[in-house]
């Protein structure tokens, strides 16, 4: 079985198959060597694909909110992680029972909203100076961010609002790719995306669902 291959497309951008069961390091490395180099990719997560890029680079984030249709000041991210001990490194101190629930539910279809430490620029924080955290469970995902070496910065690619796109627009790696193929270096392609986006839990004051999308979570 071939787990990988990668294809040149015109305008210069790849589509780059990568399987969750055994994502190829070679191709790994390539992505996340995009990525260090400040370019913009289209990852899965195991919700919605995403735009990402390394956190290092004020503009590929800016590229990122042009793509999604972000206003620069009101564009909302989420921080992407390789495991919960890379994620603790950018969040203020967690209580018992926020640990006890990201330690659960991560790897996972979540994203959770914790108050941000000084090592996430403020220009990445939300108006609370907040942020999203998510370690997807996507292996693929993680492959890469472990081997970038740092979280990313994501937003998925489903549009603002309802634009009426088919559900098929922002789930399909190969209709992404058309759609945004010239504006990015890299769409990783690891099968077609689940619809549901990633579910929402803030933990800035307590413990609140925001938005049920996929995965049952326990609170």
């Amino acid at each position: 079985m071939c787990y990988f291959c990668t294809l040149f497309l015109t305008k210069g951008s790849m589509l780059t198959k990568l399987y969750d069961e055994n994502p190829n390091v070679r191709e790994v490395r390539r992505v996340a060597d995009a990525l260090r180099n400040g370019e913009v990719v289209i990852l899965p997560t195991g919700t919605l694909y995403a735009f990402a890029c390394s956190m290092e680079f004020k503009r590929a984030v800016e590229e990122i909110a042009q793509l999604k249709g972000f206003k620069i000041k009101q564009a909302k991210y989420s921080m992407l992680c390789s495991s919960l001990s890379q994620a603790s490194e950018y969040v203020r101190a967690m209580d018992r029972d926020t640990f006890a629930l990201l330690k659960r539910s991560l790897p996972g279809p979540f994203t959770f909203i914790m108050e941000a430490s000084g090592a996430v620029p403020r220009n990445y924080q939300n108006q609370n100076h907040s942020i999203g955290i998510r370690v997807p469970e996507s292996a693929v995902a993680r492959a890469i961010i472990e081997e970038v070496g740092a979280p990313l910065i994501a937003t998925s690619v489903r549009p603002l609002g309802d634009s009426g796109d088919e559900p098929e627009n922002y789930t399909d790696p190969e209709l992404i790719h058309d759609r945004f193929g010239s504006r990015v270096a890299m769409v990783v392609d690891a099968g077609v995306a689940d619809p549901l986006p990633s579910t929402v839990v803030d933990c800035t004051d307590g413990i609140t669902l925001v938005r049920q999308g996929k995965g049952e979570i326990d609170l």
